[in-house]
Formats: C-alpha cells, structure tokens, sequence
C-alpha cells in the first residue's frame, strides 16, 4: 500500500489521488502556506471575507476549508460558516477549531438546494475534477441573489513579477517545501496545477457558463491571486 506521506497526484486529478494527498499535507499544512506564500495567506484570506460582504445571520459555505482557517476568518463576520472539505486528514487536523464542519466532495454536496446566503470556495477549485460541475454545484445550493467568492491562484499581471513568479513556483517552491512540509512532493503537484490554471478571464467565462451572473474579478498581490465574484 502506498504511504500517504508520499502521495502526489497527478493533473488527471483523480479525487481519491487529491484527498489522499491532502491527508498527506494536512499536519503542517497551514503553516507550509504561511512560509510559502511570505506570510500573504492572511491578507488573501481576509480579503474573502471582505468581497463576501458578509452580514450577521447569514449561512455560508467555505468549501475546501482544509483545517478550517479560512472558516474561522468568514466567521468574524458574525455568519455561521460551514466548513466542507473531502479529506478527512484536513477535517481532522483542524477539529479544535470552533466551527462546523462537514465531510463533502464539491461535484456531490451533502446539502440541500438554495440553502446558503454565500459560498467560497479558496485554493480549491483548482483541485476538483471537474471544474464546471463544481461551480453549478455551487449554485444549486445558493440561495437566488446569494454570492460566490472564488480565492485562486492566477496570472501575474506585470510580465517581470510573471517571470519571477514562474520561476519560484517551479525551483525555489519545492525546495522551500522540503523543509516545512509532512509532504514535499504535493507542492510539485501545487506548482504544476498552478501553471496549468486559467488566467482571469477564463476562469471569469467558466463561472459565467455555470449560471453565474455579474462576474468580476479583482487581482491581489499583481494577479498571483485573484478573486472572482458573482451572484446566483
């Protein structure tokens, strides 16, 4: 049997592959994001909670929580976030967190139509195996004039920071995980996916073909992340 602290999956993205994968990472996955990202995560994620205009009282989704951090961070809003994610190993890491959470594959969620006021869903997307499923699954649970959030990975708008950036992914990136993470070689998967990726547009176009309307996007930090928004 394969040991799940050597997994990587491949850009098939095969769901057993990803979530065991992510088993692998979820022990020191949130500080390996932090070291990673040069302490960015936190400004990324705060700015989801801020394009999700979130009011008290409201229900959320935060699909692909991971170990909930992110769910923590909606949650200051005074919403109720539900966390979801597909693998265990990240629910389980993060169950001291003091918020719900929820065994789910984005393509099947274990919910009812039109039951959230707003979802999200950051860094996750990328990893599902069918990308436009996942955004009309999305949807089918969001109430009508709800919002969606999507925190992504994108393309560098400055060519020289583009270069750069290319550059880290693909040398600097899977040194740099080697000592921080229960699992180097998923972040050469992480990498790779990341290149794979549609621009801003693109992605724009796909949230739009799946029922989305009034779809925009704002870049952070020069476009290595963007934020699309839109409504059901």
């Amino acid at each position: 049997m394969m040991n799940a602290q050597t997994v990587r999956a491949t850009l098939e993205k095969d769901p057993r592959e990803v979530a065991s994968m992510f088993d692998g990472v979820a022990r020191r996955y949130d500080i390996t994001n932090t070291v990673l990202s040069f302490g960015q995560d936190r400004a990324w994620r705060k700015a989801t909670r801020r394009a999700l205009r979130l009011q008290p009282g409201e229900v959320v989704l935060d699909l692909a929580a991971g170990t909930g951090v992110s769910t923590v961070e909606l949650a200051k809003s005074g919403a109720t976030v539900v966390a979801a994610d597909f693998s265990q190993g990240m629910l389980q890491a993060g169950r001291w967190r003091k918020v719900p959470m929820v065994a789910g594959d984005a393509l099947h969620l274990p919910f009812a139509d039109s039951v959230f006021d707003a979802v999200t869903i950051s860094f996750g997307l990328r990893n599902v195996a069918d990308i436009d499923a996942a955004l009309a699954e999305l949807r089918r649970v969001t109430k009508p004039g709800g919002r969606l959030v999507v925190c992504e990975f994108s393309a560098p708008v400055v060519p020289v920071l583009r270069t750069g950036y290319m550059e880290y992914l693909m040398k600097a990136l899977p040194a740099v995980a080697r000592s921080v993470s229960s699992n180097p070689d998923a972040y050469v998967y992480l990498a790779e996916s990341i290149r794979a990726w549609p621009d801003q547009g693109e992605l724009a176009v796909k949230i739009a073909n799946a029922g989305w309307s009034g779809v925009q996007w704002r870049n952070l930090t020069g476009g290595i992340v963007a934020l699309h928004r839109a409504t059901c």
